[in-house]
């Protein structure tokens, strides 16, 4: 459940934060966004927009536990790499739909998903609340969609490894679509719990 941010000793700049290695990495893959965008809807040079969705999939490994290992977490990179992913999924999802790689049907439930989430955390900062705590059924979801975009993409066209990749990549998307879903419901209870629970303890009368 979110709670409210606890005092803490002051944290270095933004501009220091943002220049730790984990942190670089999550920036390379934002600055990467637009890029991927283009790739896909401008030339559709398939092949280079994999090697940059799979660049950011490692990258998006290796920012962790680097971070971990140098003992380099800040507050920048918990809001840098999550923001990363969501762009990353958001702007997948958008030039596959515009493609016809993927219907919408399946592409409309993980866009309002993330249209809900982002008011929840709105609705949590405007009542002085961290963000939702992110849940491992979120960073498996996240995961997953990250593996199946990939292999989408090598189904176009009709080689054989396109034949080999399309049941793979369906069957990576529905998992990871499902699991996506299902981790932005966890995220709305949480931001239900933890106001219902400030409300409560505003409301509650000082024993004697």
């Amino acid at each position: 459940m979110s709670t409210p941010p606890e005092s803490t000793a002051p944290e270095p700049s933004l501009a220091r934060q943002a220049l730790t290695v984990p942190n670089l990495l999550s920036l390379l893959r934002l600055a990467g966004v637009p890029v991927f965008l283009w790739l896909l809807l401008g030339p559709e040079e398939d092949g280079w927009a994999l090697a940059l969705l799979i660049f950011s999939a490692l990258t998006d490994w290796l920012d962790g536990k680097l971070a971990r290992w140098l003992n380099q977490m800040s507050r920048l990179g918990q809001l840098l790499d999550p923001a990363a992913d969501r762009l990353y999924i958001i702007a997948t999802l958008v030039a596959f739909l515009i493609r016809d790689i993927i219907p919408w049907w399946v592409v409309a439930p993980l866009l309002v998903r993330e249209a809900v989430v982002g008011v929840a955390v709105l609705v949590l900062r405007r009542n002085g609340f961290a963000p939702p705590e992110v849940t491992y059924i979120g960073k498996g979801a996240t995961f997953v969609l990250m593996y199946a975009f990939p292999f989408l993409l090598v189904t176009q066209g009709g080689s054989t490894l396109a034949e080999i990749a399309r049941p793979i990549g369906y069957a990576f998307t529905t998992w990871g679509a499902v699991l996506y879903v299902w981790s932005g419901a966890l995220y709305v209870i949480q931001t239900v719990r933890a106001l219902s629970g400030d409300r409560a303890h505003r409301g509650a009368v000082p024993s004697a």
